[in-house]
């Protein structure tokens, strides 16, 4: 019996020592651990601004890259726009110089083929009124052999009368004034120079 009662005391004597000794290693299982999950959670931290830096920093370079390629875009779609715009010329005849009508179909001629040699369109209008209206007639012009066969090889050149100064000059002069068959009679030609201005021809005046 007494032999029981020793073994018996010295296994409670165990359990009590195992009793206070597991919370104490447990506290400092926890002590140990606290720190490397603090620093985990640092680390953690410090790495969410990063990525977050990184992804504001890729977005910018996005946004960058898609200004880069409209501004690629408008550089390529420019000149298509240039040379898909017709291109008109304007060229007023109000004097009765010969000098000045040969001018006039100088410029014609040479800006026609300027645009036929590129191969673009273009259109050019000569229009007369006042004594320039002497360049169209057909008993007075001094340069209507040349108009005939400008006519011929430069369709894109047409020339337009004035109809009110046609109407004074036959009453000044009381007699039907005939026209060239190259010229088309507008009613009146400063109004078709405006017009036309108004639409975006250039406009030159000799």
């Amino acid at each position: 019996m007494i032999r029981i009662g020793s073994l018996a005391i010295a296994a409670i004597a165990c359990l009590a020592m195992s009793l206070l000794i597991a919370p104490t290693a447990q506290a400092q299982l926890d002590d140990q651990m606290r720190p490397q999950v603090s620093k985990q959670d640092r680390v953690s931290k410090q790495k969410q601004p990063t990525r977050q830096k990184q992804a504001n920093k890729k977005d910018d370079q996005t946004s960058k890259q898609d200004q880069a390629s409209r501004q690629k875009l408008v550089l390529v779609t420019k000149p298509t726009e240039i040379a898909k715009k017709p291109h008109q010329l304007l060229l007023q005849v109000n004097s009765n110089e010969p000098a000045m009508m040969n001018l006039a179909l100088n410029n014609a001629t040479n800006v026609a083929q300027y645009y036929r040699d590129l191969g673009e369109d273009v259109s050019i209008e000569v229009v007369t009124f006042g004594p320039g209206l002497h360049m169209l007639r057909d008993d007075t012009s001094p340069v209507k052999a040349r108009i005939e066969g400008l006519a011929m090889s430069n369709p894109e050149i047409s020339f337009k009368a004035c109809g009110n100064t046609r109407e004074n000059m036959r009453k000044a002069e009381n007699k039907d004034i005939n026209l060239i068959p190259q010229a088309t009679i507008v009613k009146s030609g400063v109004v078709r120079v405006m017009e036309l201005q108004e639409q975006g021809w250039t406009y030159v005046k000799l």
